[in-house]
């Protein structure tokens, strides 16, 4: 039976797992034994993995992966990618390999611009408050120099400061809508610093400001936080090639076959059900390289399907058309991150992944992550307007079924290949396991 517990993080990890297991495990050494399985035997290594967050009682493991030959602007990559679904590398790499052979994947950085908002209520006369805002504007600039050296030491800083009038959303809602260039870094803890100096700034300006009434000069800072809506940091990476060079099957000839996935991605542009289900795709192969190089998967995500409702209604990611004879498959994406701070210059796995893409900049990796994406979702549509989603992803799926009813290697062996013939269902594997085993 579970009960309270008071000041808990100021517990060690030992007593932390011994009250877990008391109250919810019914004192269960197995539980413990598994929790302690996954610590690593390096005590300095395990040291950092437990400063990444609180209450830390062991690690979690993802499958690191790699998805080789990517030709990406004429250079090949080996991409990283820590996911544990079935099949997402697997698709990735057949989809680098199929397009190697016709160009490989071009890209583009579009912009890569960030945002973050002061949010205020302000009661009174806009016009007083937009004259005030210009006059302002210089010493809000100004009270962050210090904070923004090294930034702009490195080519980044604050762009502009806007206000934005919501009051027609919310009465007395006002913004001071902030944009920076953060270069190589993802940005967010100098983007809040910055924007809680403005917040500070702009009251006390506002307080003595002789042109304000006393009800006006109180202005309420509400919060001040950056966004992870950024559709002015966006990147395309594309592919294409002449009609003639995609799959030629009797039962699909590459007209056919470009006419058809042009359609099925136009239900997804048109479909939301379809569009949700079509973006999960692209996401399965960024989230995958976003993790592996110790980015923020949690903001892309949130950023990305903004973006893909930015027209008011959910829409596709990916686009693809045919003109003059030319099938042409593309991806435009919003993607904030960087390559120095946070765990990029602490985690020992995601330095690797950053080596092994060679040491990318900011832009670099937006491009490889975005080109991951497009990748990924080339071989889901591939799939489903040819042999279907589940015959791929069933046969990777097959060892996860085994594990689960712990098959043997001998089993494993035996097993998969009768399904290299066979369609993988759950009930058909668990139907050969007990016949092998009877």
């Amino acid at each position: 039976m579970s009960k309270k517990v008071s000041g808990f993080s100021k517990l060690s990890k030992e007593a932390k797992i011994d009250w877990l297991i008391e109250y919810f495990f019914n004192g269960s050494q197995k539980a413990k034994e598994i929790l302690e399985k996954y610590w690593n035997d390096d005590s300095t290594l395990q040291q950092l993995h437990d400063e990444f967050s609180e209450n830390t009682l062991t690690n979690f493991y993802l499958p690191f992966g790699v998805a080789p030959n990517f030709t990406i602007n004429n250079k090949l990559y080996a991409i990283p990618m820590a996911i544990e679904e079935s099949s997402v590398v697997a698709a990735a790499s057949k989809a680098a390999k199929f397009w190697d052979n016709r160009g490989g994947f071009k890209t583009t950085v579009l912009d890569t611009e960030k945002i973050g908002q002061v949010h205020f209520s302000f009661t009174g006369d806009v016009e007083k408050l937009n004259a005030f805002f210009n006059k302002a504007k210089p010493q809000l600039i100004d009270s962050i120099e210090s904070i923004q050296a090294s930034m702009k030491k490195r080519g980044g800083g604050l762009l502009d400061i806007e206000l934005r009038d919501k009051t027609t959303e919310i009465p007395n809602y006002y913004q001071l809508h902030c944009t920076f260039e953060t270069v190589d870094a993802m940005g967010a803890n100098f983007i809040n610093t910055c924007l809680e100096q403005f917040a500070q700034t702009f009251k006390g300006l506002a307080f003595s400001e002789n042109n304000f009434t006393e009800e006006e000069k109180e202005v309420e800072i509400i919060m001040s936080i950056l966004s992870n809506y950024v559709p002015n940091c966006v990147v395309r990476a594309e592919v294409s090639c002449p009609i003639a060079h995609l799959p030629n099957t009797p039962e699909l000839s590459s007209k056919a076959y470009a006419e058809k996935f042009v359609r099925a991605v136009r239900i997804a542009e048109k479909e939301p059900f379809r569009a949700v289900t079509h973006n999960k795709g692209i996401m399965n192969g960024i989230d995958a390289v976003v993790i592996a190089t110790g980015n923020d998967f949690r903001a892309i995500e949130a950023g990305a399907h903004a973006y893909a409702a930015n027209n008011g209604q959910y829409s596709s990611l990916t686009h693809a058309n045919i003109e003059n004879d030319t099938f042409t498959f593309y991806i435009e994406i919003p993607l904030a991150v960087g390559t120095i701070g946070g765990l990029t210059s602490l985690h020992p796995v995601v330095k690797l992944a950053l080596e092994m893409l060679g040491k990318p900049n900011a832009k670099e990796l937006m491009e490889i992550i975005a080109v991951a994406g497009l990748a990924q979702n080339f071989g889901a549509v591939n799939s489903l307007i040819t042999t279907g989603i589940q015959k791929g992803h069933m046969k990777m799926h097959l060892l996860n079924i085994l594990n689960q009813h712990s098959a043997t290697e001998d089993e494993k062996d035996t097993i998969v290949k009768y399904f290299e013939k066979n369609t993988v269902t759950h009930s058909e594997v668990i139907n050969q396991l007990e016949l092998l085993r009877s």
